[in-house]
């Protein structure tokens, strides 16, 4: 994952003020030296760091020592608003066109995955309502108009295509279409190159001129590092850019392009890119994105991501909700769970949203740890599942062998299930005569 190596570097500067109780200007200049070696090495560009580093020493030697923090917070609590500030502040919404259909233009070099991310973005925006249309405007690079397709089947989403015609021809006749079709939002693929060209940026500024896009977003890879900066700086001085749309975040890169993009082309990223799948597609937090670069984790993406997936099904969720209240779950209920959290992403992913998981390194937890206890639960009869003080000695011999475990397996799935009931109950007896509603916690399979 990006910033793994930033956030290990910054931990390790930060760690050492451990234990001072007051922060003193040696100790603000020691801590900064390593933290613009960290951001250097992920490969921030050099003017951005020298200004960050400016800026935060500026603040952390002339500010008031507060009694509450000990040194080690009040250098952590400066260069968290520091580095939320250098990311763009806030997060920065898609603005819509005050007529019925929006454009957005998506631009950048060929492989930055432009393709891709535009079917992302109409699944996210399908999702939240409104109606896209993809339109196919590289007609340069082989396959384009087709790959374009098959992620628009993918999520759900129609594509507008004309072969080779002349893009800008293609655009002007997608967004006449769109409107005869209430389609509210109109999404561009344009032609990438492989380097900045005359060819490529007259193209995309005639297609500009031709259909007046709402957003023009500028789509790079994350793991281009140092070289992002000079392509942004390239087509910010072609183009009226209004956003980036980082891509690849996901991947083995020092993350350098997400904090050196907003200062260099003054514009915010609106999305970022944090997977293969079609669904990894993330509105950009600055404030999120510097807490897990601290190693402080991301409990408001995590809720969102808990959120949306119990959301799905409502009926569901109130019904687990109810008997948890009660008390009375089975391990149908404890697989529902395991199910509901597979659809939030990788185990390895949701575990580095929580504070200080950073902290121990890599996570390695393959995609399939939870198949297990499925195919143990999944081998039980539905009497089994409901009442498991049944399952005696030759029934757990039975459920292993028919889900490929062993006995000790399935002895330590029952031990955690019954765990989790006995915390459930706990819970329920200190919240007795309190108002407000229970969450229901998710279980953990170790």
């Amino acid at each position: 994952m990006a910033f793994e190596g930033l956030t290990g570097r910054l931990q390790q500067a930060f760690g050492k003020l451990r234990g001072k109780g007051k922060l003193s200007e040696e100790d603000v200049k020691l801590v900064m030296r390593d933290v613009r070696m960290a951001l250097l090495e992920a490969d921030v560009n050099y003017k951005v760091v020298k200004d960050f580093v400016k800026r935060t020493t500026e603040r952390c030697v002339g500010q008031e020592t507060l009694s509450s923090l000990n040194a080690q917070q009040q250098i952590l609590r400066v260069v968290n608003e520091e580095l939320t500030e250098l990311m763009g502040g806030s997060n920065a919404r898609l603005v819509y066109s005050s007529s019925p259909v929006s454009v957005f233009m998506l631009c950048g070099l060929q492989g930055a995955g432009k393709t891709t991310m535009a079917g992302k973005l109409a699944g996210y925006l399908r999702k939240d309502g409104k109606r896209p249309l993809l339109v196919a405007c590289d007609i340069y690079r082989p396959a384009a108009i087709k790959q374009l397709q098959v992620v628009g089947s993918q999520v759900g989403v129609p594509v507008f295509e004309r072969g080779t015609q002349d893009p800008v021809a293609t655009a002007r006749e997608a967004v006449e279409y769109a409107r005869s079709h209430q389609n509210d939002v109109v999404i561009l693929d344009t032609a990438g190159r492989l380097h900045v060209d005359e060819a490529l940026m007259d193209e995309l500024a005639r297609i500009c001129a031709a259909v007046h896009p709402t957003e023009v977003l500028l789509t790079i890879d994350a793991m281009t590092g140092q070289d992002a900066v000079n392509v942004a700086e390239s087509f910010g001085t072609k183009l009226e850019l209004t956003g980036v749309i980082l891509t690849k975040l996901d991947g083995d890169t020092r993350g350098g392009a997400a904090l050196s993009v907003r200062a260099v082309t003054g514009k915010p990223i609106k999305f970022s890119g944090i997977g293969e799948k079609l669904s990894d597609i993330e509105p950009f937090h600055p404030e999120r994105m510097a807490s897990r670069i601290l190693g402080m984790g991301d409990m408001m993406t995590l809720l969102e991501k808990a959120q949306e997936n119990f959301a799905a099904e409502p009926e569901q969720a109130e019904d687990l909700a109810r008997r948890a209240k009660n008390a009375d779950l089975t391990l149908d209920d404890f697989l529902t769970q395991m199910q509901q959290i597979k659809k939030m992403g990788p185990l390895s992913g949701i575990l580095k949203m929580l504070p200080g998981m950073s902290a121990i390194g890599d996570i390695d937890i393959p995609d399939d740890a939870m198949k297990k206890p499925e195919a143990i639960i999944r081998s039980m009869t539905p009497k089994e599942r409901r009442h498991p003080e049944v399952l005696n000695a030759s029934r757990r011999r039975r459920i292993a062998a028919g889900s490929g475990t062993t006995v000790q397996d399935v002895n330590q799935l029952i031990r955690q299930f019954e765990e989790m009931k006995k915390q459930m109950r706990q819970m329920m007896n200190q919240a007795r005569g309190k108002k407000g509603r229970m969450r229901f916690p998710m279980g953990r399979f170790r």
